[in-house]
């Protein structure tokens, strides 16, 4: 499944909801559910939708795995059924026009992004004439963003008033599904709910002035991350370590790369950041900025204006106008 977070214009007010992507439109997963439910008999439809299908992204994430299911069986349902209007009026089945899709994941528990690609990580040991650390090698580390300044695909990303080396960066992020502590690498992959296209805005002088004194990233970091444009279900994308990557400025290809060549796996980063600590549903692990996949690499820099596309192979593309 292609599972979204819309936004919809109601008689009361402006809701976001949780939807699935489809051929034929943005499902409303819990009213669909909910549907089928009232057809079935059920004496509670709505009590029942709620509590297995939830309208909320986290909420349903936090459902697991049973969650899952029902939205496939609501939306065979809706594919059978044909049905878009519940008795009440409301709406089962939107065309992309008619609501506004934001970020999959509005409100992650956590964000923690790693540093997995060594092509990258190289390359800016280069730049700063310092040697490739032995210790990079030795475990998979991270750092902590900013978890509430989220936004989505066809989202505007402030131009920040503290910075004048404005950069994106190409990443793939696993979301967590399944809460666990102390997990095995071979029990990993499990905990893993799904997919996303990740962009780790950067404001690089600032970055660097923080790196200095050896702490961070901080600040040039954590004032904006985009994730989209949907959150695609990990038995859709059975290979994770083999889908193409690629950065478009104004259209015109800046960076491509391959998931396959990251060194740390998803499931390296959960063995070690569960280690005497748990993980969470809507927990999000960035792998990191796949080799040339960002401006400083490259020595090429946005300008204000410009329009970022991020796009991965079994993803879709996350594109985001810079005001």
């Amino acid at each position: 499944m292609k599972l979204c977070t819309f936004e919809v214009q109601t008689r009361v007010g402006r809701f976001q909801r949780l939807g699935a992507a489809t051929p034929e439109g943005i499902v409303d997963l819990n009213f669909a559910f909910e549907r089928m439910l009232d057809l079935q008999g059920d004496p509670q439809p709505k009590a029942l939708a709620e509590a297995r299908v939830p309208s909320q992204m986290l909420d349903f994430l936090d459902a697991g795995e049973r969650a899952l299911e029902d939205a496939r069986r609501a939306l065979s349902f809706l594919a059978e059924s044909g049905e878009t209007k519940r008795t009440e009026g409301q709406t089962l089945l939107y065309q992309p026009g008619e609501v506004k899709l934001l970020t999959p994941l509005p409100n992650p528990r956590s964000i923690r992004d790693f540093y997995a690609f060594e092509t990258h990580v190289k390359r800016g040991f280069e730049k700063r004439a310092e040697p490739m650390p032995d210790e990079w090698y030795e475990l998979p580390v991270y750092y902590k963003t900013a978890h509430h300044n989220i936004i989505g695909t066809d989202t505007d990303v402030p131009w920040p008033s503290f910075t004048e080396k404005f950069d994106y960066e190409l990443e793939l992020a696993a979301i967590i599904g399944r809460r666990g502590s102390n997990i095995r690498q071979s029990e990993a992959r499990r905990h893993i709910v799904g997919f996303t296209v990740m962009n780790d805005f950067s404001a690089r002088d600032i970055q660097k002035k923080e790196m200095k004194v050896r702490l961070g990233p901080a600040k040039g970091k954590d004032w904006c991350t985009a994730l989209g444009p949907w959150l695609v279900t990990a038995d859709e994308i059975p290979n994770p370590y083999n889908l193409g990557m690629e950065a478009r400025v104004n259209g015109e290809t800046w960076s491509k790369g391959n998931s396959g060549s990251i060194h740390w796996k998803f499931e390296q980063m959960i063995e070690f950041v569960s280690q005497d600590d748990f993980i969470q549903p809507g927990d999000i692990l960035g792998s990191g900025t796949v080799g040339t996949g960002c401006g400083l690499e490259l020595d090429r820099w946005v300008k204000r204006g410009d329009t970022i596309e991020l796009e991965i192979e079994r993803i879709g593309t996350l594109k985001n106008p810079i005001i």
